[in-house]
């Protein structure tokens, strides 16, 4: 069983806009699935059909086997949902704002303490329990979202943008978190701007653009069809005038920093041959972008120029 399933979902607004145009996705049981696109692209639309915050035009939207419009309880009963805006009582202390959602699934108050107790410990905030959460961080802010959303055991999580605005070191350790509830079972749905972190946790994707799916296939599959890496080099010395490499493309980013486009047949060991060959030493590198990012570029272009044929 399939822990989403939707079928020619469309979406169409009073004002005349299609927000969605005939969508079929499927996440399967205990994925770590990631959910992509621009500004405008559908994903939020698509996920308040999911959350049954939005009602759709057409199609059909499955949890787990329960459909959300004619199984509404059901369906959410397996949905634990982490919006991007921080929408919880300022005034309350965290302990509280977790307990009070395990109310709204009937839990009795035993299980709910419970539940609440493992939800904050496994997202780290047990010894905040008590702090009003006007006074946490913001990282600490979407930790309690994610507690809350997990307190009645969900098997389907969606988390969107749930790092949004807060520091790398917090990032990582929501990372981990976020990997961990993965491995106990849960399925998750990851929105996210930050496509670094698709690639690190996710194990399918899903490109959404215009409100279409452009892409669905497996990380691997998809990462394996970017054929350029770009990296940036510092230089040991100034080039004045950048030297002709057999395969590779260059472009200067400063007297002592250029940026290199590495075919995945040639590598890096031919690129530094050559450099060497020319004289040019290198004291550091990096990649100018993760390849998810450019690949997410290069898939969105393709469908523009396509549409403009």
């Amino acid at each position: 069983m399939n822990a989403l399933s939707i079928r020619q979902l469309r979406k169409t607004y009073k004002n005349g806009f299609e927000a969605l145009k005939g969508i079929d996705l499927e996440v399967k049981q205990g994925d770590f699935f990631a959910l992509l696109g621009a500004n405008g692209a559908g994903k939020s639309t698509a996920i308040g059909i999911i959350s049954s915050l939005v009602n759709a035009t057409s199609g059909t939207v499955e949890i787990f086997g329960h459909n959300v419009k004619t199984a509404p309880n059901l369906a959410k009963s397996c949905l634990g949902l982490v919006p991007q805006e921080i929408n919880f009582n300022q005034f309350d202390t965290a302990k509280n704002i977790v307990l009070n959602q395990a109310g709204y699934y009937g839990m009795s108050r035993k299980l709910a303490l419970q539940r609440t107790e493992i939800c904050l410990k496994q997202v780290d905030l047990w010894d905040k329990r008590d702090t009003m959460s006007r006074r946490l961080s913001g990282g600490m802010k979407r930790r309690v979202m994610i507690a809350r959303a997990m307190v009645h055991a969900p098997k389907l999580l969606i988390l969107d943008e749930p790092t949004a605005g807060v520091d790398i070191e917090i990032r990582r350790a929501m990372w981990k978190m976020m990997a961990d509830v993965n491995a106990q079972g849960t399925t998750i749905i990851l929105t996210t701007h930050y496509l670094e972190e698709a690639e690190s946790l996710c194990r399918n994707i899903a490109i959404i653009d215009g409100g279409k799916i452009v892409e669905h296939s497996d990380m691997a599959s998809l990462l394996s069809r970017l054929h350029i890496d770009y990296f940036v080099l510092d230089l040991a010395q100034p080039v004045t005038t950048l030297p002709t490499l057999k395969g590779f493309t260059l472009k200067s980013l400063g007297e002592k920093i250029i940026e290199v486009g590495v075919p995945k047949e040639l590598g890096l060991n031919d690129l530094f041959a050559q450099l060497s060959a020319a004289n040019i030493h290198v004291t550091s590198m990096k990649n100018k972008s993760n390849r998810l990012e450019q690949l997410f570029i290069d898939l969105i272009d393709s469908k523009n120029t396509r549409e403009n044929l």
